[in-house]
């Protein structure tokens, strides 16, 4: 497919929701592909609509590239620091309603969220058919760990009225 496919593709597919590309990114990374050898350019009518036209294959050596890339520990062993944790760490320094006022903020957004990956899961199953693939198991487990959360600000919520500062120890 050409850049312009690629990025209707991701934005058909919800790509964005779980993966920080955007559109410059796709074209960059696409130029930068064909020039390492790992995409090359089809023999198609279609690249006479111009450059941002030229439909893109993968070639031996990039899918060989991409399976090498993949063998990588990083990509399992890597921790997600959401910004929502640093505003916790932080939040002993906010005025209480604010507190109060940000975790009601942070459970309506996770509901919004939920509902929204609902009806994603709904459309995937219908597209592909079964429940065994990727992106059914990606979209399960974000719902999971936004249920998950929700539980837990429940119990966060539930304990506001008994929150303290730390215990000094020591001296």
């Amino acid at each position: 497919m050409h850049g312009y496919e690629a990025n209707a593709e991701l934005e058909r597919r919800q790509v964005r929701d779980w993966a920080g590309i955007s559109r410059p990114q796709v074209y960059y990374s696409l130029e930068k592909l064909l020039g390492l050898g790992l995409l090359r350019t089809s023999d198609s009518d279609e690249r006479q609509l111009g450059p941002e036209r030229r439909v893109m294959v993968t070639t031996d050596s990039g899918r060989e590239a991409l399976a090498t890339a993949l063998e990588r520990s990083d990509w399992a062993e890597q921790r997600d620091r959401p910004p929502f944790l640093t505003w916790l760490a932080l939040s002993w320094l906010a005025r209480p309603r604010v507190v109060k006022r940000q975790l009601e903020r942070r459970r309506k957004f996770l509901e919004r969220e939920l509902k929204r990956e609902r009806a994603t899961l709904d459309a995937v199953l219908a597209e592909v058919g079964h429940p065994f693939h990727e992106a059914v198991w990606m979209i399960k487990l974000i719902m999971a760990q936004f249920e998950t959360e929700l539980r837990w600000l429940a119990e966060v919520e539930g304990g506001l009225g008994r929150r303290a500062k730390a215990n000094k120890r020591g001296s």
